[in-house]
C-alpha cells in the first residue's frame, strides 16, 4: 500500500505536507522489512534538523536502524504513543504510526522526495 498523497525518501520514510509542517512515518514497505517494532527513540522536540540528519531509531527483532530527516526543520511534535506501543507502526503505518512532525526550513526540499508512482518503481528496482 503506498497512499498516492504522501512523498517518500529512500529509507522507507512517507512525508505529509501540512501547509508550513510536515508528519513523517515509516512506510508499509519499510516496517514490513525491520520486522516487529519493539523501540522507538524519538527526537526532542525542538531539536531543528538539516536535511540528512540523523532524526530517529527504530529497534526491531531483525535490526536497528537510524532514520535521517527528509527535509530541514524543528521538531515541532512527536508520537508519544509510540512509547508504550511502538507496534503501532507495524500495525497501522500511515495512521497511529506516525513518528513526528516538524516545521518546515526549507519547502524546495520537498522537491528532492519522491511521489507514490516514483517510490514504486524504486521498490521494484530494489527488489531486483
Amino acid at each position: 500500500m503506498t497512499p498516492e498523497t504522501l512523498l517518500y525518501t529512500r529509507q522507507h520514510e512517507w512525508v505529509a505536507r501540512r501547509d508550513s509542517t510536515v508528519v513523517v512515518g515509516l512506510t508499509d514497505h519499510g516496517q514490513e522489512t525491520l520486522g516487529e517494532i519493539i523501540h522507538v527513540e524519538l527526537p526532542p522536540v525542538g531539536k531543528r534538523l538539516a536535511k540528512g540528519e540523523e532524526a530517529a531509531a527504530v529497534e526491531s527483532s531483525k535490526a536497528s536502524v537510524g532514520l535521517d530527516v527528509p527535509v530541514s526543520g524543528a521538531i515541532v511534535t512527536v508520537n508519544e504513543a509510540l512509547a508504550d506501543a511502538p507496534g503501532l507502526v507495524n500495525s497501522d503505518p500511515y495512521g497511529k504510526g506516525w513518528l513526528y512532525e516538524m516545521s518546515l526550513s526549507d519547502a524546495d526540499e520537498l522537491a528532492s522526495l519522491m511521489d507514490a508512482h516514483r517510490y514504486q518503481e524504486y521498490l521494484r528496482q530494489d527488489a531486483t
